[in-house]
């Protein structure tokens, strides 16, 4: 807001002011002739962004109706939700209160009276401020004389029409990118033009092209940065190894996947003469290579965080860094920043140091392997790392005691299965199946927390300016929403309105384990619980009951990483003796890069979400007709959703349900057949055929094979 609107909105909250004509405000103001036009467009301005009023005698006043700003997020079948900084829970927006806004689209809301049924705070959408999307991914339909875009992203609401002279070189069926020229109005179609040909759907590498321009993610790095990450070499740089703990001549291992290139964290164990353990995680220390507002810093706050694609990942730092002098490679000598701590053997840290260091990594494990050695599974294997064995059932053994406590506090332990998606060499789909995890992936998991947590306590109390990862209590309601669903299979929550304990759902997790009721209880718990997110204040973590925790472990992966490892360093450097400067300074950044990272984290997570779609139903198009036997995962008042053993999930429509009616029962959350009673309930196992399935929708349809 400019100084004049500011000076005008201040005027009229005065105490003694009395609505005023545009001409009496001027003669009080004393706002010359030359200057009247002036401020007419300013109390014209404010009108419309609804700080002003003017009356019927075209009086103005300041709005005093409740006007708030947000996102608005729209559902494809035409009403969506606002999000407010200030309030909790999002508004609801209906369809005719929408004024066909966009999703993603910043929007003012009035908030409306609350119904006296009970239902949820409404709000109405008063003025649109922004349009969050200026391009649109969709399908290119051609007629005689003009065409139309069908958008990918069905929450648009609209198709596009695209007149002759902006096809370009698109042909019917294409996949395209549209610069949106005009929105629509009442009863008009948005306009666009066609500004890049993706190709065929169909052809190898289109759907993850589409989507990466659906989000308008930054796939590639701009020569500038590139060059800016060349400088930085591939080897250390020897002058700056003084000050930092020398631990070169120590056993240390990465261990990760098979496929992993950037390895950013590695371990090592040691039992102490007390009977206690020492367990120090040593992280890349990618904060000494990416500087403050450097060209790679910029990059990487841009985006956010790596995201992973089936087979294409869009890194947050380029691969020079990333796989080259940031990465723990074995035999290489890497700088880094560790933190040590001793547990004992009830798993409490009862010390711990932050300290810079340099380390060379002793062998590059691979979780498969080291679970061969763990289970003595492997002759071959125990021979190659026979020397190391020792170490990796000691890590085991601090793990377990680790996880003990961690679950004896309310660690809501999901275990809901990884999809594995198997792609050919051009990139399409050829199996999907459950991605296979270990007790070696527990043991950097255990760690990595353990990291975390400690790294997040000592900040606190230092009062540093930091970014916490943070997840908050989840709502009563949702609680009580979810319970319904429990009740079918006589589970339930315990938990009241003044204080609800992690270990209500661990509890609840505990008694479905190992039963065929397991994923589906642990799917609605997991809808059930809040979003983690950054922030820079911290209020703990409910979902693995920890009152401090933070992202420290992975700098070349995620920014709020990245940002902590400087704010550390310079503790570090200056012996915990920061100045004032440093601490405003850090203190507004770390506000700007929580936002910014949770905002980009959602992005990310969602374009995953939506690839793992793409190809699980690129897959089961192969498979249409084919019966399999699946667990109902969530009823709604259109049907049920029913997942595979594979993981791939679909939808059985009421009309996919036989000859019979179901009724929606929405307090059991069950459906019931209208004539013979026949009812379906979450966890039930049923046979389903696949009906359909296709990846241009992202959707497969189910219906019930009856015998």
């Amino acid at each position: 807001m400019s100084e004049k609107e500011e000076l005008i909105l201040n005027f009229m909250k005065d105490k003694d002011y009395v609505p005023m004509k545009a001409k009496e405000i001027a003669l009080v103001l004393n706002i010359s002739k030359d200057r009247y036009n002036e401020l007419l467009e300013i109390l014209d301005k404010l009108e419309k962004d609804l700080k002003i009023k003017k009356n019927k005698k075209n009086r103005y006043r300041i709005n005093d109706e409740k006007i708030l700003e947000g996102i608005y997020r729209r559902n494809n079948k035409g009403f969506g939700f606002v999000k407010i900084d200030e309030i909790e829970d999002e508004i609801y927006i209906s369809k005719q209160n929408s004024m066909k806004a966009f999703n993603g689209d910043k929007v003012l809301i009035k908030i409306l009276p609350e119904n006296e049924n009970g239902k949820k705070q409404e709000g109405k959408i008063v003025k649109i401020l922004e349009h969050g999307k200026d391009t649109v991914v969709g399908t290119f339909e051609f007629s005689r004389n003009f065409g139309f875009v069908v958008p990918d992203d069905k929450s648009f609401g609209t198709d596009i029409f695209i007149s002759k002279s902006n096809m370009g070189k698109a042909r019917n069926g294409h996949k395209v990118l549209v610069q949106i020229l005009k929105y629509p109005e009442e009863n008009k179609h948005a306009e666009g033009e066609i500004i890049e040909v993706l190709g065929r759907p169909n052809e190898a590498g289109v759907d993850m092209l589409s989507l990466i321009k659906e989000y308008g993610l930054p796939s590639e790095f701009s020569e500038a940065v590139i060059n800016e990450a060349k400088n930085k070499g591939d080897k250390i740089d020897k002058s700056k190894i003084k000050g930092r703990v020398d631990l070169r001549d120590k056993e240390i291992f990465t261990i990760d996947g098979e496929d992993a290139k950037d390895l950013d964290d590695a371990v090592r164990v040691e039992k102490l003469e007390d009977g206690n353990y020492l367990l120090e995680v040593h992280i890349a220390d990618v904060s000494s290579y990416v500087t403050q507002d450097s060209l790679l810093d910029k990059e990487a706050y841009l985006r956010g965080t790596s995201i992973y694609m089936l087979g294409r990942v869009i890194p947050m730092l380029p691969r020079e860094l990333s796989n080259g002098i940031c990465s723990l490679n074995m035999n290489e000598d890497r700088f880094t920043l560790s933190c040590s701590m001793i547990i004992n053997k009830c798993g409490e840290v009862i010390d711990s140091k932050v300290y810079k260091g340099i380390i060379r990594v002793t062998e590059r494990m691979n979780y498969n392997d080291v679970q061969k050695i763990l289970d003595r599974a492997d002759e071959e294997i125990l021979k190659k790392y026979e020397k190391y064995i020792k170490q990796f059932d000691l890590m085991k053994e601090l793990a377990i005691i680790i996880k003990n406590r961690r679950c004896g506090k309310g660690y809501i332990n999901l275990d809901l299965p990884e999809s594995k998606i198997e792609l050919d060499q051009d990139g399409f789909a050829v199996d999907v199946h459950k991605y296979e995890t270990h007790f070696s992936n527990e043991i950097i998991e255990q760690f990595m927390l353990t990291a975390n947590e400690t790294i997040a306590e000592k900040f606190y109390w230092l009062n540093a300016p930091f970014v916490y990862r943070i997840h908050e209590e989840p709502d009563i309601d949702k609680i009580k929403d979810a319970n319904k669903f429990l009740y079918n299979l006589n589970l339930k929550i315990k938990a009241n309105k003044d204080k609800i304990h992690s270990k209500a759902f661990a509890m609840v997790l505990d008694e479905v384990k190992g039963k065929e009721e397991e994923r589906v209880v642990s799917n609605l718990l997991l809808r059930t619980l809040k979003l983690a997110r950054y922030s820079d204040e911290n209020v703990g973590h409910f979902g693995i009951a920890s009152k401090y925790y933070c992202h420290f472990t992975s700098p070349i992966r995620r920014y709020p990483d990245l940002f902590i490892h400087r704010i550390i360093s310079y503790y570090l450097e200056c012996n915990y003796n920061v100045d004032d400067e440093f601490l405003g300074k850090y203190k507004t950044l770390a506000t700007q890069v929580a936002i910014n990272s949770s905002e980009r984290e959602k992005i990310a997570t969602k374009t995953e979400r939506e690839a793992d779609k793409i190809k699980k139903a690129e897959y089961m198009e192969k498979h249409i007709g084919e019966e399999y036997e699946g667990v109902v995962s969530s009823i709604t008042s259109f049907g049920m959703f029913v997942e595979l053993e594979n993981t791939v999930e679909g939808l059985v429509g009421f009309r996919d349900m036989g000859n019979e009616y179901f009724i929606y029962d929405e307090n059991k959350k069950i459906l019931v057949g209208e004539k013979t009673k026949k009812t379906y309930k979450i966890g039930d196992i049923v046979k389903i055929r696949v009906k359909d399935a296709s990846k241009i929708l992202r959707q497969v349809d189910f219906e019930i094979a009856f015998e």
